[in-house]
């Protein structure tokens, strides 16, 4: 029976005394007055050399058969805290992440967002679950918004640099390399974020409150003849006519052009001015095209 009396768990990191040493490695005090309870420093998991007698520092962990293992190198986060880290495998359960210890952490699928892949870095939490074991979960917007910061020292126009935690169906989420909390709405993305993305994007409104509105869109006068062209090119692939025009409902605007209705109407504005397209009954034709009517 195992006595324990520290109740030592994997994931924790703790201050331990070598007692003695093999040919595989450092044997760390348990406290329980039993040397099998001894803990494996392993050489493999020695950043340096340790002696008998010393007191380590070490994060605990299970090896392949399921005994308390220690290793000196130590994880960059302590539970109850964020970070941004990788994901290194998934599985149908869930995913594991690196948080710079011995092994990866378990992320289960409850508590992720979007589906996380491996090598995309993403926010998440370390806590401790019912069983006692470490975990990670991508719930942080409680822990982002208690560490984060006004904005200060940008106007808009400025870039800024961040990743996406959440979403919302307004749109997503960014957490700036400055601790700002950023919003990009869904009007405002030149595509769709992978939550854990990086992102640089441009401020369009600071916020009384310190947060910031961002766009993935150039500024309105640029953006005008990129929305134009993107019209102009659909016109070309559909022979000259789409059965687009002022009057779509900014729903259907979206889901072809991926722009806002008033970005549409302006850059139709600026086509319509140039006398390259016209429209008629809920159509848009491309001037001095032969291929009129619909279908």
């Amino acid at each position: 029976m195992n006595k324990n009396k520290h109740n030592y768990k994997p994931g924790d990191v703790v201050d331990l005394t070598v007692v003695r040493k093999s040919d595989l490695g450092a044997f760390l005090d348990a406290g329980t007055g039993n040397t099998s309870d001894d803990i494996l420093l392993h050489n493999a998991q020695q950043t340096e050399t340790v002696m008998v007698g010393q007191v380590v520092k070490v994060y605990l962990y299970t090896d392949p058969r399921g005994r308390l293992a220690a290793s000196m190198r130590l994880p960059q986060m302590r539970e109850g805290q964020v970070a941004r880290v990788e994901i290194i495998n998934t599985t149908r359960d869930g995913a594991f992440v690196n948080i710079g210890a011995e092994r990866g952490v378990f992320m289960p699928h409850a508590g992720m967002r979007g589906k996380p892949r491996r090598g995309e870095k993403v926010w998440v939490k370390l806590y401790r679950d019912k069983s006692g074991r470490q975990a990670v979960t991508m719930e942080v917007e409680d822990e982002l918004r208690r560490a984060s910061r006004p904005a200060e020292g940008v106007k808009v126009g400025d870039t800024v640099t961040g990743s996406v935690y959440n979403y919302s169906d307004q749109g997503a989420f960014i957490f700036t390399k400055d601790r700002f909390i950023a919003f990009l709405h869904n009007d405002e993305m030149t595509e769709r974020p992978r939550i854990g993305a990086e992102l640089t994007t441009r401020i369009t409104y600071i916020r009384e409150d310190g947060r910031l509105n961002v766009s993935m869109r150039p500024p309105k006068e640029n953006a005008i003849d990129v929305d134009s062209e993107k019209i102009l090119e659909v016109l070309r692939t559909r022979g000259g006519q789409m059965p687009y025009s002022d009057d779509s409902p900014p729903e259907i605007i979206k889901e072809k052009f991926n722009i806002s209705k008033a970005a549409f109407k302006r850059a139709m504005g600026r086509l319509l001015k140039s006398r390259l397209i016209e429209q008629r009954e809920g159509w848009t034709y491309l001037i001095n095209n032969n291929n009129e009517g619909g279908d």
